[in-house]
């Protein structure tokens, strides 16, 4: 028996903030829905140096998906809005230039326009509008990833999401964290979401 091809990575470009929890999820359903990998930026272990770290992350993942729909002002002060995601799309952006074209990237974003208008340099480039919603990043991903392999349907994606969502509370217990964003949480979420997706996708 030959050697299993190695699964494709993607690096996900994702605020962390409590009110993206359930997108948080469903990219990640997604994008094990469709035969690949979810790469984080909470995977980075907090005594390497960050920057390097994350390009290098960048740079082992052939896809990235970069969500900038993050564009408003937050709630504690001194109140400013998000540039980690738009500065990580950078480093995908000059990865992509310089790298051969060993990289693809894809944006996301809630409403249609803002973009143009938020990172007026990437005019001309589309982004793949999911309106806030569960259904919207999976029919976006569904978008974007349509040339790979395996094409999972909607209705499979939302029983892949709802296997995991319903587990959170015992993985948040069984990690003692308080959130959905920390590293071992995202390992057992991760796992979680493989196993449905072999399940229900096959």
């Amino acid at each position: 028996m030959g050697k299993q091809k190695p699964r494709t990575e993607v690096f996900l470009n994702l605020p962390y903030d409590s009110k993206f929890e359930n997108l948080y999820l469903s990219y990640i359903c997604a994008i094990y829905a469709f035969g690949m990998v979810p790469r984080v930026t909470l995977e980075i272990p907090g005594g390497a140096r960050r920057l390097d770290r994350i390009f290098g992350l960048i740079q082992g993942c052939g896809i990235s998906v970069h969500d900038l729909s993050r564009v408003e002002l937050d709630g504690k002060k001194p109140r400013t809005p998000r540039f980690n995601m738009p500065f990580e799309l950078g480093l995908a952006v000059g990865w992509e230039k310089i790298g051969g074209g060993r990289h693809v990237w894809f944006v996301m974003e809630a409403k249609d326009y803002r973009l143009e208008k938020s990172l007026s340099d990437l005019k001309g480039t589309d982004p793949y509008i999911h309106g806030g919603t569960i259904e919207g990043v999976f029919r976006e991903i569904g978008n974007a990833f349509v040339r790979q392999g395996m094409q999972p349907t909607v209705p499979q994606m939302r029983s892949i999401y709802r296997h995991v969502e319903n587990g959170v509370p015992a993985i948040l217990r069984r990690c003692g964290a308080a959130s959905v964003f920390q590293a071992r949480a995202f390992k057992e979420i991760s796992i979680a979401a493989s196993a449905a997706a072999g399940a229900i996708v096959g």
